[in-house]
């Protein structure tokens, strides 16, 4: 996999001239799903948009990954997707949805007999995905495309899923913003 991620961020001093306030490796780095999973690395979040920027406040303090942004707020990640293995242990639906708990998601989980994917997943959250390296392919219901380094998703509400078919790691940059459903796509 690529390799860690450094995270510099910038605030204010006392006289409010522009500082640096942190400068080391990303502090919450997770793998999920075991050894083979996908390594999530929290960048920063936003507890509301337009974000609060002052001179004493840092990142609002949270416990462990959590794959939504918070309400009314916005996250940055990394995640990398190890190539998926061929012949790999079926996931049920029960495991699919563990899966997604562990990072306060279980809701988001959609995996059901006859799934493209065991982790196709939707959030109510407009997603920016960012490809820095290596290539992934995209499922939705209907369709997929393969996204490679370079090329940047909207993905907007919908149940959707990652495989890594590329036989090489895949490393991209999310953007999450909360979100609101339209009466009509609440129940889709």
């Amino acid at each position: 996999m690529a390799g860690p991620v450094r995270r510099i961020v910038t605030g204010h001093d006392a006289d409010g001239r522009a500082i640096i306030q942190e400068d080391r490796l990303a502090p919450r780095v997770e793998t999920m799903g075991g050894p083979r999973g996908a390594t999530f690395t929290e960048l920063w979040n936003v507890p509301a948009i337009p974000a609060p920027i002052d001179a004493a406040s840092g990142e609002p303090p949270e416990d462990g990954i959590r794959l939504a942004p918070p309400p009314g707020g916005a996250r940055i990640r990394i995640v990398d997707f190890p190539p998926e293995e061929v012949g790999a242990a079926e996931v049920t639906p029960e495991a699919a949805r563990a899966h997604f708990a562990h990072v306060g998601a279980a809701e988001a989980s959609r995996h059901h007999p006859g799934s493209r994917h065991p982790f196709m997943h939707r959030t109510e959250t407009v997603d920016y995905g960012i490809v820095m390296e290596g290539e992934i392919t995209l499922l939705l219901d209907v369709g997929e495309t393969v996204v490679r380094a370079g090329d940047i998703v909207v993905q907007r509400g919908t149940n959707h899923g990652w495989a890594n078919r590329s036989g090489a790691p895949c490393r991209i940059c999310f953007v999450l913003i909360d979100g609101s459903f339209d009466d009509a796509l609440k129940d889709a």
